[in-house]
């Protein structure tokens, strides 16, 4: 079973409007309500491409009874944490001319909240996927992962990491079987620009090093770079189309790596299939379907360096 987890999730409601004038009155061209949070997102393309799994994560109020409803449309299941104080977030994306976004708080997680999703984790077994990713909110200990990932340490859980800094470098003793940081996020770990794929290979490989099974940098408009457990290095050219969405491709490229890994095993696969993913996601309105995806797909090379 593959399980994600969202501390914070939100109902994302997205307006477009015309040439946006602050201090004025704005009318909407369109609009649409999203079900918001990272791992949320993986959960919904890994139901587009036919793979079963369980949202935990925590919610509140009456915008956390929608977030439950939501998902269940979507097409996965949940497990979420009813938290008692606050609600949770409704997030405003405004696009125009460029896109502003106002984020909700989210509900104050208290720390018994915390303690039953402990319990939930307890359940896991070998084999089993975890997929961890996202900010922290500020009512949760900032090394949340790390507990979370000590706790779960030889069992054989597969743990997947999309997180930025500390949150990474933290659960790396772990030998998470994938993480997956952006090109700048890697320069930020070790304080360096990354100027060429060389730099981006080589502090990869720290990253290794440090405990990583599987490192798949992301790399926007140059593509992405994955460096196996078995010592392959694989590079990802990008998907052609044109950009309409900023939000959720990362996600949907851990979810297409996932999907395409757990059908056969084959790493450049999973990589083909996680860029077609998350170009199928930037390419749209909200989150890639299957149809787009597999286009996509095929339109892709897989080179190993």
């Amino acid at each position: 079973m593959i399980y994600t987890i969202t501390f914070n999730p939100a109902l994302d409601y997205v307006v477009w409007v015309e040439n946006f004038t602050p201090g004025a009155i704005n009318r909407t061209v369109k609009e649409n309500i999203f079900y918001g949070g990272k791992g949320i997102n993986v959960s919904a393309v890994l139901a587009n491409l036919g793979y079963a799994s369980t949202a935990l994560g925590f919610v509140a109020g009456f915008t956390g009874d929608e977030i439950e409803r939501g998902v269940k449309a979507l097409g996965f299941s949940s497990d979420f944490i009813r938290v008692q104080k606050g609600m949770s977030r409704i997030n405003m994306k405004l696009k125009s001319a460029g896109e502003t976004e106002v984020n909700g708080m989210g509900p104050d997680i208290a720390k018994e909240d915390v303690e039953e999703l402990f319990c939930k984790l307890e359940s896991l077994k070998k084999g089993d996927v975890l997929v961890l990713s996202g900010s922290i909110p500020a009512s949760i200990d900032s090394r949340i992962y790390e507990s979370i990932l000590a706790r779960l340490d030889g069992k054989g859980v597969l743990a997947v990491v999309d997180a930025e800094k500390d949150l990474l470098l933290n659960v790396l003793k772990f030998r998470p079987f994938l993480i997956k940081p952006n090109n700048h996020e890697l320069g930020d770990m070790f304080g360096v620009a990354l100027k060429t794929q060389d730099d981006i290979i080589r502090y990869a490989k720290r990253l290794q090093q440090m405990g990583a099974r599987n490192v798949l940098v992301s790399m926007a408009g140059d593509g992405a770079l994955l460096l196996t457990e078995s010592g392959q290095a694989h590079q990802q050219g990008v998907a052609k189309g044109t950009v309409k969405n900023s939000v959720g491709a990362g996600d949907s490229m851990v979810a297409g790596f996932l999907a395409g890994y757990l059908e056969n095993g084959d790493y450049a696969h999973a990589l083909r299939l996680g860029t077609a993913a998350g170009g199928a996601t930037a390419f749209s309105d909200g989150l890639g379907e299957k149809e787009e995806i597999m286009r996509l797909y095929k339109t892709l090379e897989t080179s190993t360096i």
